[in-house]
């Protein structure tokens, strides 16, 4: 098993993710191992500071960076030996098996697609972020930021998708699938979601329980809760604010901690025909490591394979 990880993508690169990916190496399996993507010239000197031996790796030197105001598309296509670009070129072509970056989350999105593809039968591609519940456990929101406007099957089809997940890397049996809205009844919503509504309880794609509300978020109605990802990034935003501001009231709260981005590592872009994930842009080595761990997970549980078939 080969992981990609871009080590020039994020505020705190190179140095954050080059001591995220020696944590991460303690963490991996024998025949497992990272490719680490990026300028080696700055990789090999934080190694030897670390006194980490530079042989548990590989490396694929890049020269050029996309930064993080970058315009996604042309970034993509100026840049084709940014590490996002040469990362994606090695996932093409089968070299690595999961590709993973906190770099410009557009142009990871834009390069998954235009690279690995998009699933058959996949509308759109999305985004998904884990919820910490109130009585232990974690659901998922989806989509957080991909897509912006949405029909009423692309939404069915994050249900497909948010499902999947939740059953193979949360091991949530027959999880629950809720649609966000402003009110439970099911005539509820903007016309989006009531047009959505129908589809979701007539299907036998997932296991759906209806509408829920922001305020069922982090409670049990539901194991997966779907939404476009205008809706999902400003909640999304939103809940990583509660854990900042319990730091800075100086309140120590075990629930408001999972809050804590690190713990969870990236999104995975979930629809593309490989193991992608876009982290944070201010990703701490911590949230690196479990990055990486979760990119192992998404090849070790055949996820992509899983919804390919899925949409077969």
């Amino acid at each position: 098993m080969k992981i990609g990880l871009d080590i020039m993508g994020g505020d705190y690169a190179p140095k954050a993710i080059v001591l995220g990916a020696i944590a991460a190496h303690q963490s991996l399996n024998a025949g497992e191992h990272l490719v680490l993507i990026g300028d080696t010239e700055q990789i090999k000197p934080i190694l030897a500071e670390e006194g980490f031996n530079p042989d548990h790796f590989e490396y694929v030197h890049t020269d050029e960076v996309i930064g993080m105001g970058e315009h996604p598309t042309k970034a993509i296509v100026q840049k084709p030996n940014s590490s996002i670009a040469v990362g994606f070129n090695l996932l093409k072509e089968g070299k690595i098996d999961s590709f993973a970056s906190a770099g410009n989350s557009g142009a990871m999105l834009v390069g998954a697609v235009f690279s690995v593809k998009t699933i058959p039968g996949i509308i759109r591609p999305c985004l998904c972020t884990i919820l910490p519940k109130i009585k232990g456990g974690t659901g998922l929101l989806l989509d957080v930021g991909a897509n912006a406007d949405c029909k009423p099957d692309i939404l069915l089809q994050f249900g497909v998708l948010g499902s999947l997940y939740a059953e193979n890397l949360l091991q949530i049996n027959d999880p629950k699938v809720a649609l966000i809205n402003i009110g439970e009844e099911d005539e509820k919503g903007n016309m989006l979601s009531m047009a959505t509504f129908p589809l979701m309880k007539e299907t036998s794609l997932f296991n759906f329980v209806g509408n829920v509300e922001g305020r069922d978020l982090f409670n049990d109605k539901a194991d997966v809760i779907v939404c476009d990802g205008f809706t999902g990034n400003v909640m999304l935003k939103l809940a990583e604010s509660f854990y900042v501001l319990t730091i800075k009231k100086g309140l120590k709260d075990e629930f408001f901690d999972r809050f804590n981005y690190e713990q969870y590592g990236g999104s995975p872009v979930l629809g593309v025909n490989a193991p992608v994930v876009i982290g944070h842009g201010i990703s701490s080595p911590l949230a690196v490591k479990n990055m990486v761990l979760q990119s192992r997970e998404m090849i070790t549980t055949g996820l992509v394979e899983k919804i390919r078939m899925a949409f077969k």
